[in-house]
């Protein structure tokens, strides 16, 4: 009899609580909504949970206009209230610590420093192939000087100074080719078609003035440009 007595109580128990927390689910406010796809969002919007929003699901059978446009469920969160309580979670300090520099009002201090050691920006410009930091391309050339363009005829080009012995090959660590430059030594050739990445000014003028010409190649196809 005991056994029995107490295996009715247990159920009479669980009953009673069956109830209870279907009763209180039943009567809490869902945060989220499902719509004619069977897609469920979480609403952060506490307006927004028991809405029926059948109609605005159904984008076959509605036009939408500017009454009925409306943002996404969880696009507009609420704002996080600093200092109203330790139950809010940003109460008290707000976030920002217990005193120091950082916890001061106004902008501790200003972008980029590092609280006096050589900061980010000032040590790039110092690393080996970054001579002014990222992002910043340095064209650098093989120099030409017009002096090696002595005893020349013709169309003048690199290949040909080097196939002379004029000059030797140029660097691997140039990306713009190569370019004529006045030099140190006079230049005396008269005549002479220059070919050429670049050339200075007074380089250009001095080809010029001796009654020749300059011809610019291309950086990718080593092709003549044409003017």
């Amino acid at each position: 009899m005991k056994m029995i007595f107490l295996s009715v109580l247990a159920l009479a128990l669980v009953g009673s609580v069956t109830g209870y927390s279907s009763s209180f689910v039943g009567g809490a406010v869902s945060s989220s909504v499902t719509n004619g796809h069977g897609m469920e969002m979480k609403l952060y919007d506490w307006k927004r949970r028991t809405a029926d929003e059948s109609a605005l699901n159904d984008v076959e059978n509605l036009e939408f206009t500017f009454n009925n446009l409306k943002s996404a469920p969880g696009a507009r969160k609420r704002k996080n209230r600093k200092g109203r309580g330790i139950a809010a979670g940003q109460g008290a300090s707000c976030g920002f610590g217990m005193r120091g520099q950082k916890a001061r009002s106004g902008s501790p201090t200003r972008a980029g420093f590092e609280g006096g050691q050589q900061p980010l920006y000032r040590r790039l410009p110092k690393f080996v192939g970054r001579p002014t930091g990222p992002g910043h391309t340095k064209t650098t050339y093989n120099l030409i000087p017009l002096h090696q363009l002595n005893d020349s005829e013709g169309t003048v080009n690199f290949d040909v100074l080097v196939e002379s012995g004029k000059t030797t090959k140029s660097s691997s660590k140039t990306n713009g080719g190569h370019k004529v430059v006045v030099g140190s030594g006079d230049f005396t050739a008269k005549g002479l078609t220059v070919q050429a990445h670049s050339f200075t000014a007074a380089a250009k003028q001095a080809i010029e003035d001796s009654g020749g010409k300059c011809e610019h190649l291309s950086r990718t196809t080593g092709k003549v440009l044409t003017e």
